[in-house]
């Protein structure tokens, strides 16, 4: 039980959940059946375990330079091998459990699932580390609608809404790490950019990103927005403004990318709320 633990302590728990709660909600607006629903829920959480687990594995050796006590592997709570082994089943049974889905779906969740691991295998460390995040989080919407009995891409305005909330969350989550990932020779854009900078640049994201689903899903008519669209859209924005004023005037903390991942469900609910235009 300790070790199950540990390795799910290493799973990051928190935006594991996140996104697939999202995937779940995208299926359900999307009135998948439950068999199809159910798949896509399981395929994405197994999805998120594996970029968790691989995640940790591979900075466990920079965790343990700067003392982070909060990582089980670091620790030494879990073995790197064992985490290996748990990241490849779980990424696998991401893949089969994709299968299913159709060809689409297994080919879009293979190019999400690359391109974060790309992400922990080097890209982090670079000025392209927001890259991965445009790219996995634009083709998230896709993997509800590609799970659907007639399969197709989501809306280019789906694919904004991912891609900006993918850079808020990069740009946030990052934020209490950066001195540490500095002493450990990783610099990636938010380094580059610093705090403040990075989290307003987030905020603006986080509001692209509800833009983008209030005018995509009413063809530009914002008379034809339900009350409900326009009540998640408020409610995105004003947490886009309070992740704003908090990096202005406080140290940046870990409530930067909660506030993003409530941003996050507001914003699946905001989807939600367009009874599935996104497959449209």
């Amino acid at each position: 039980m300790h070790a199950i633990r540990a390795l799910w302590g290493s799973t990051h728990p928190g935006p594991t959940l996140v996104v697939t709660a999202l995937a779940l909600v995208l299926g359900i607006a999307l009135g998948l059946e439950p068999w199809r629903l159910a798949l896509l829920t399981v395929a994405v959480f197994a999805g998120q375990v594996s970029i968790g687990l691989s995640n940790d594995a591979i900075d466990a050796p920079r965790d343990r330079a700067v003392g982070r006590g909060d990582k089980p592997i670091a620790r030494g709570d879990v073995s790197e091998r064992l985490a290996w082994a748990c990241a490849i089943g779980a990424v696998a049974a991401a893949l089969l459990l994709s299968a299913p889905l159709g060809f689409g779906m297994l080919a879009a969740h293979a190019v999400f699932l690359a391109s974060a691991w790309a992400y922990n295998a080097g890209l982090k460390a670079t000025p392209f580390s927001i890259a991965p995040f445009l790219v996995s989080f634009g083709i998230f919407p896709s993997l509800a609608t590609l799970s659907m009995p007639e399969p197709r891409i989501a809306a280019w305005w789906g694919w904004i809404a991912g891609a900006a909330l993918g850079a808020a969350v990069h740009l946030t989550n990052v934020l209490p790490d950066l001195e540490d990932d500095r002493r450990t020779g990783v610099r990636g854009l938010p380094h580059r950019l610093g705090p403040r900078a990075s989290a307003v640049l987030a905020a603006v994201g986080i509001v692209v990103g509800a833009v983008a689903v209030l005018l995509g899903s009413s063809g530009g008519a914002l008379t034809a927005v339900s009350p409900a669209g326009w009540a998640f859209f408020a409610a995105v924005v004003g947490v886009a403004a309070a992740t704003a004023v908090l990096a202005l005037v406080r140290p940046p903390t870990r409530t930067l990318f909660r506030l993003v991942m409530l941003a996050a469900l507001l914003l699946a609910a905001q989807l939600a709320a367009t009874g599935g235009a996104v497959a449209a």
